[in-house]
C-alpha cells in the first residue's frame, strides 16, 4: 500500500503544486492514483486555505475526489483544524458525508473519544503515533487499539541523517504488531525519503505526497503529487518486489 498525502496543512505559500480547492485536490488525486497510489489522505480546506473539519467543506471535498478515483479516501482530524476537543468531536458527529478513514493523532487531547466516535459512525481510524510523543505508550493501553484500521507510525525527525534511526526506535516502541493492526510508516520533509526507503526494506505500507515533502529524492522541487508517487514507488522497490 502506498498512500498519497495530497496537501496536509500546507498552503499557497508552499507553491502552486499544492492542491487547495476541491477541484484541484480531485485532479491531483486522480493523477496520483494513475501513478500507482492505492489510497488518498487529504486535508479539506477553507476558501482561505486553512484546514477545516467543516461538514459542508468535507462533503464537497469528498464528492469531488470520489468522482475521480475509486480508492479509499481519508481525512485529517488534527487538533490544529479545531483546537477545542469538544468542538472537534461535535464537528465529526455533524459530518453528513463520511470518509473511508480518518487519522487521529493519539497524543492530542480527546483522541480516544474522537476515535470512538469515528468507529461508531463506521469510519476507519488511522491511529497517528508520532515520534517524540507519548502516543505509543497511550496506544498500547487503549482498549480501542484492536479496532483501528491501521497505525500511522509518523516520524517527525526531519533530519535525513537520523530519521531512519528515529523510525526504528518508534517501531520498537510500538512493537512488531501493535494490537494486531497493520502499520504504515512515513517521514516528513528531510526525513521523508529515508523513512520511505526503510518502509520498503521492512515491507511496511507507506505514504508520500506534498504534505510530507515538496522535494523529489534528488532535491529538485516536485511538480505534482503524481511525480512524488512515481518516485516513491521506485524508491520503495515496488517494481522489484512485484517483478
Amino acid at each position: 500500500m502506498v498512500q498519497v498525502c495530497l496537501n496536509g496543512p500546507r498552503g499557497a505559500a508552499d507553491g502552486a503544486a499544492v492542491p487547495l480547492s476541491p477541484e484541484a485536490m480531485a485532479e491531483s488525486a486522480a493523477a496520483a492514483v494513475a501513478a500507482g497510489a492505492t489510497d488518498v489522505h487529504v486535508h479539506p480546506k477553507t476558501p482561505c486555505g486553512g484546514d477545516t473539519l467543516s461538514p459542508r467543506v468535507l462533503a464537497t471535498t469528498l464528492e469531488a475526489i470520489r468522482a475521480r478515483v475509486s480508492v479509499p479516501v481519508g481525512v485529517t482530524t488534527g487538533a490544529w483544524a479545531e483546537p477545542d476537543p469538544a468542538a472537534r468531536l461535535e464537528r465529526i458527529r455533524g459530518w453528513t458525508a463520511l470518509p473511508d478513514h480518518a487519522s487521529v493523532n493519539w497524543h492530542e487531547p480527546g483522541a480516544e473519544e474522537l476515535a470512538a466516535a469515528l468507529i461508531e459512525r463506521g469510519v476507519g481510524v488511522e491511529a497517528g503515533i508520532w515520534s517524540g510523543t507519548d502516543a505509543a505508550a497511550r496506544f498500547a493501553r487503549s482498549p480501542l487499539g484492536p479496532r483501528v484500521l491501521r497505525v500511522l507510525a509518523e516520524v517527525t525527525d526531519t533530519s535525513p541523517d537520523t530519521a531512519q534511526d528515529t523510525a526504528r526506535a518508534l517501531l520498537a516502541d510500538l512493537g512488531t504488531a501493535p494490537h494486531g493492526r497493520p502499520v504504515l510508516l512515513h517521514g516528513e520533509d528531510g526525513g521523508a525519503w529515508p523513512v520511505l526507503r526503510l518502509a520498503g526494506r521492512l515491507r511496511l505500507a507507506t505514504r508520500i505526497g506534498l504534505e510530507d515533502t515538496l522535494l523529489l529524492p534528488d532535491g529538485e522541487p516536485a511538480s505534482s503529487n503524481a511525480q512524488l508517487v512515481a518516485a516513491g514507488l521506485d524508491r520503495y522497490g515496488w517494481a522489484r518486489r512485484s517483478s
